[in-house]
């Protein structure tokens, strides 16, 4: 139903027609008027005509327009639906035309917004666990060395050894805070140069012998004997890989071996390209197939106790992916309880096949 108006003025609908967001005009007798291409997506053509309440089915938004219709009250709410499964937030603003018996609906898609101030909550609500637990350890041991433990030379540096530790735990923290803070602001920033991937994990592996050798792991290397082209950030890229080699070296068992190995993909159906595809894969005990998906989600642990002991921060997985997305590339894991863990990130090499030659294809 078109309302015309004053002649040689645009209609109702051809001027909701030009709003931006979802919208619907809602007439003297709570039938709906008009629908713009957003509201009737949401709502099919078949409303108009209809009474709201057929189509507008949530109670508060169908409380805003019983108000709006009688006294003219505008408001602002939000609501929560679910789509396909999902959960998804609309914000609505129900206003009153003025001088008409007209009543203007708008309808905002707020379900990333209200994801990312999730985010925001969990990631502040996780740093604070973080951080008061050393804190309130330091604490302790502070008020013990300065009571009952005062003149204890023997407490002093047992207490003295563990708050250091504590120290060097927080700053780590925030180490991976500051880092993945530099990687989320780039992460849009396509790299450009090219290089030869071998340098990158030849690099990786000399920064990690002396912790290999501590827990008597050997590091196995096969990346071919030719150049591995790839286009991106060769320091992020080895941040990548430190972290990976890292976590396999005190993840898996000791008296192990970790291996690196590099295999061309001829096309990878999620890249829809050429790709390069390198594992890393340890020995040790495995994780639980049913925590893969969320490993790395920001500061989430399969292994909470362990991975504290052993100083993980719950946010190095976290920066390889953002770095990853950086790249266009991705990461695939796959483990088993007691089998080991392979963790295999996929770069893109485009048309360039220089960038395969380094690898026997996959």
């Amino acid at each position: 139903m078109i309302i015309d108006t004053k002649s040689g003025r645009p209609t109702i609908e051809e001027m909701i027609a030009a709003f931006p967001l979802s919208s619907l005009v809602i007439g003297p007798g709570a039938e709906i008027v008009a629908l713009n291409a957003g509201a009737e997506q949401m709502f099919g053509r078949a409303a108009v005509g209809r009474h709201f309440t057929t189509t507008l089915r949530h109670p508060s938004v169908v409380e805003a327009v019983e108000q709006c219709l009688q006294n003219g009250t505008s408001r602002n709410l939000t609501y929560q639906v679910v789509e396909y499964g999902n959960d998804v937030f609309y914000a609505v603003h129900v206003q009153a035309v003025a001088q008409s018996d007209l009543i203007l609906l708008t309808f905002q898609n707020r379900t990333e917004m209200e994801r990312a101030e999730q985010m925001r909550r969990d990631f502040v609500s996780n740093v604070s666990h973080e951080l008061r637990t050393p804190l309130t350890a330091m604490t302790g041991f502070i008020e013990t060395l300065r009571g009952s433990a005062r003149g204890d030379a023997a407490a002093a540096e047992r207490f003295l050894t563990i708050m250091a530790s504590e120290a060097d735990r927080m700053n780590r923290l925030v180490d991976s805070l500051l880092s993945l803070s530099r990687v989320e602001s780039r992460e849009r920033m396509r790299p450009t140069l090219r290089f030869d991937l071998r340098d990158v994990l030849r690099t990786a592996g000399d920064t990690l012998t002396p912790v290999a050798r501590d827990r008597n792991v050997t590091l196995r290397f096969d990346a071919g004997s030719q150049p591995v082209q790839v286009k991106g950030d060769a320091d992020q890229l080895l941040q990548v890989f430190l972290n990976l080699i890292e976590n396999a070296i005190k993840y898996g068992d000791t008296d192990q071996v970790v291996s690196i190995t590099a295999q061309a993909v001829l096309h990878d159906p999620v890249l829809r390209g050429p790709a390069i595809a390198i594992e890393v894969a340890d020995r040790g005990r495995g994780v639980d197939p049913i925590h893969l998906p969320r490993l790395t989600e920001r500061f989430y642990r399969a292994d909470d106790h362990r991975s504290r002991a052993l100083g993980g921060s719950g946010l190095g997985l976290a920066i390889v992916k953002h770095i990853l997305n950086r790249h266009r590339g991705r990461l695939k894991i796959a483990s088993q309880p007691g089998e080991g863990s392979q963790f295999t990130v996929i770069l893109p090499v485009g048309d360039d096949r220089d960038g395969l030659a380094g690898a026997a294809p996959a």
